[in-house]
């Protein structure tokens, strides 16, 4: 698979990035995942707003979309059986520490073939939580050292995705992915207060269907009837069973407003590939 680089289009082997990459060193850099289909990135436009938030929120400057939507075009050129796409802004060669250099942001564009999920998925509670109040808080961030234990976690016990609480005892979201859940007939998520990350298929779902967004206690997800998540390479996946971490596995069906929620999203989706 060729990636971009800076403006360039090269095979992996011969990219280069500096080993004083912000990106590298210290975790400095913002990303987004995008689902590649029919040759194009689905719902771009949301994906680069984002791209702006997260950037901003680290005080990195604002990346140029149309040089960005052109090394897509190009990659996907040169890529045609890509299924996801990664945007990567980093701050850049730096010192070794906290404080940014001044040589500039780097960018990369890096793609791989579609993600192969099963129809339905278990997940697991971890016990550690997110911090709603961090300065990070809401930013899709490369510093993803906790998601990487989190979900080496899960993977133990089976699952595809761990589950986060948030500093509150609050239901927050997964590793990559939000969280929905049914209960007493009501399809709920948590909201950005949370500290958890807004998702554009998050987004998509609430604007497509009559889901609402609530704070929810971490025993809302137990009393739950019916629970999915959402992310750009998951679409809307049920989740079918709930490993806790006292070993406690709860059983959970995919209901009619879980399908009704899949169903409207992959017809809605299939319409527009920038909604």
């Amino acid at each position: 698979m060729k990636v971009w680089v800076n403006g360039q289009v090269v095979e992996p082997d011969a990219a280069r990035i500096s080993p004083f990459d912000h990106g590298f060193t210290v975790g400095d850099g913002v990303f987004e995942t995008c689902k590649v289909t029919r040759g194009e990135a689905f719902a771009l436009t949301r994906h680069l707003r984002r791209l702006d938030r997260s950037a901003a929120g680290l005080g990195l400057p604002t990346p140029d979309h149309a040089m960005i939507r052109a090394g897509i075009t190009d990659l996907l050129n040169a890529e045609p059986d890509a299924g996801r796409l990664r945007i990567t802004l980093t701050g850049g060669p730096g010192p070794l520490g906290s404080d940014r250099g001044n040589e500039g942001i780097t960018i990369t564009l890096a793609v791989s073939p579609e993600c192969q999920w099963e129809v339905a998925t278990s997940v697991t509670v971890v016990p550690w939580v997110r911090n709603e109040r961090s300065a990070v808080a809401g930013l899709k961030t490369t510093s993803y050292a906790e998601n990487v234990v989190a979900l080496d976690r899960a993977h133990h016990d089976g699952s595809s995705e761990a589950i986060f609480a948030n500093t509150a005892g609050d239901l927050c979201e997964g590793t990559g992915s939000n969280i929905f859940i049914v209960v007493d007939g009501s399809l709920v998520t948590p909201p950005l207060e949370s500290g958890c990350l807004a998702g554009v298929t998050r987004e998509l779902v609430i604007e497509w269907t009559d889901a609402s967004e609530r704070r929810l206690a971490l025993d809302d997800l137990r009393r739950a009837d019916e629970a999915f998540l959402t992310s750009s390479t998951r679409d809307v996946q049920p989740i079918s069973q709930v490993v806790w971490p006292d070993g406690e596995k709860q059983t959970l069906t995919v209901g009619q407003l879980t399908e009704r929620a899949r169903d409207t999203f992959a017809e809605r989706a299939a319409s527009a590939v920038d909604p």
